[in-house]
């Protein structure tokens, strides 16, 4: 049945390759599906010196549906190969999505982790967390099931990231309580296939929190600058001024775990991205050091479904990986150094315009003020007093729409545009906007009005 499965997934990649790579909307430098729907970033490692990303794919709908598990390699996180695909919903325990997961190396080989995903005909669901193992990092043996839901969750129990402290391996999965609130579960383990919980950590109406939305997917536990941070994105959280308009959200607590008492003292939740399609975010510890993130450039709403390419086959990318820091209590992001090898052509622009369709653009404000940047007429970027603002055209109705933070200054942007995306930096990664757009294929033009004095540098981007 596997076998099966993949060849049919193959098919679908061969049957619509031309009308994928001649949209107008595909990106240049980012990770996209081959066909069909892309979301969560999984299984992201470096193995035997190598760049590992595997993602959620629906290689037969530009919906959501039983999901693969696709792969991506890469030796220095710019130039990327596509691999065979790595998982298939063939078994009994995920014959309704191999759902997201994470990876760990242990004894030479490469070990996944992802839920099996199973909805019966009378509505119910079960979930299990699964096992693959590779020696190569292509191929995989499926284990099966290694840790079974707890009776004190709801079937809403997935996506497992694990880790090693000591001698012992530890998980976090993504839970919702029977009473339907939002949490992070751990749990440990001395040989990866044998699981104990070992409690609750964080979770709506934990730790000072008050409600705090009703499932939390995709948790991560990284440690930077000495803190445990808490990766997080949590479902049915409501607007609050600037905070909380997508429709879900991505960010993170600051705090200390203690891994004996099983407590998870932390501070106040953050965004990790101001913008619209950022959710789902993984992390990775590179050979370097590096605390690395890729993010879902996407998000599921009610505006999904109007996306243009999906006329063409294909929906959603991922985020170009940016490198974490944590400074003053707050998570910095910036792009990976890898990324200025995809610079050409540079450009110290003169006046309010410049054009390009894939593009990195610097811009220094000797004296920060008032600016608003137009990205070929579809995305807007202003910052007034003490707001930065980023607006764009709704696909559904056609009016513009806005995601905002407040930000004391501004003084430098590194903004990516790729022909349907855009991710902007601002004061070296204190904030980031992240989003897609569909400007008319033809327009170039990038403007600033600016009451300030600013300088700025285009280099057009290409592998």
């Amino acid at each position: 049945m596997t076998e099966t499965l993949i060849q049919k997934a193959y098919n679908e990649v061969k049957k619509n390759k031309n009308k994928v790579m001649n949209d107008p909307y595909r990106l240049t430098y980012h990770l996209m599906p081959p066909v069909g729907l892309l979301n969560d970033p999984n299984g992201l490692i470096q193995f035997k010196g190598v760049y590992h990303v595997f993602f959620q794919w629906n290689p037969f709908d530009t919906a959501h549906g039983a999901k693969f598990w696709g792969h991506y390699t890469s030796k220095d996180l710019v130039h990327w190969r596509e691999e065979p695909i790595a998982l298939a919903p063939s078994e009994w325990y995920e014959k309704n999505g191999c759902y997201s997961g994470s990876a760990v190396e242990e004894g030479g080989k490469l070990h996944l982790f992802y839920t099996g995903n199973v909805k019966q005909e009378d509505g119910t669901r079960e979930t299990y967390q699964c096992l693959a193992i590779s020696e190569d990092g292509i191929h995989f043996e499926k284990k099966g099931p290694v840790l079974r839901l707890p009776e004190h969750f709801t079937a809403h129990f997935r996506d497992p990231k694990v880790w090693k402290k000591g001698n012992l391996w530890y998980m976090v999965v993504g839970a919702q309580t029977l009473d339907e609130k939002g949490a992070a579960v751990l749990f440990h383990s001395r040989d990866l296939f044998h699981w104990e919980e070992a409690g609750t950590i964080a979770g709506s109406g934990m730790n000072g929190l008050e409600d705090f939305g009703y499932m939390w997917e995709c948790p991560d536990l990284i440690h930077l600058n000495g803190k445990d941070v808490l990766l997080v994105s949590p479902q049915g959280l409501m607007p609050e001024e600037d905070l909380y308009h997508n429709l879900f959200q991505s960010g993170y607590f600051i705090g200390a775990l203690d891994y004996e008492r099983v407590k998870f003292q932390h501070g106040p939740f953050t965004e990790l991205d101001r913008g619209f399609d950022f959710y789902a975010p993984q992390t990775f510890l590179d050979e370097s050091g590096r605390t690395i993130l890729y993010g879902w450039m996407g998000i599921t709403d009610e505006l999904e479904e109007y996306q243009p390419t999906i006329a063409n086959g294909w929906v959603h990318a991922l985020t170009l990986p940016r490198e974490l820091e944590l400074r003053d209590g707050k998570i910095f992001q910036k792009p990976v150094e890898e990324m200025k090898q995809l610079r050409k052509g540079r450009e110290v622009v003169e006046g309010h315009i410049c054009e390009g369709i894939s593009v990195e653009l610097l811009i220094d404000f000797v004296k920060s003020g008032p600016f608003e940047i137009t990205f070929r007429n579809e995305a807007h970027l202003s910052f007034d007093s003490d707001k930065l603002t980023l607006k764009r055209r709704n696909l559904r109705t056609g009016g513009l729409e806005t995601r905002s933070c407040k930000i004391a200054s501004v003084s430098k942007l590194r903004i990516f545009m790729d022909h349907s995306s855009i991710e902007i930096f601002v004061n070296d990664g204190e904030e980031v906007f992240t989003a897609r757009y569909f400007p008319k294929p033809d327009d170039v033009t990038i403007s600033i009005h600016a009451d300030a004095k600013f300088n700025w540098t285009k280099w057009d981007l290409g592998e």
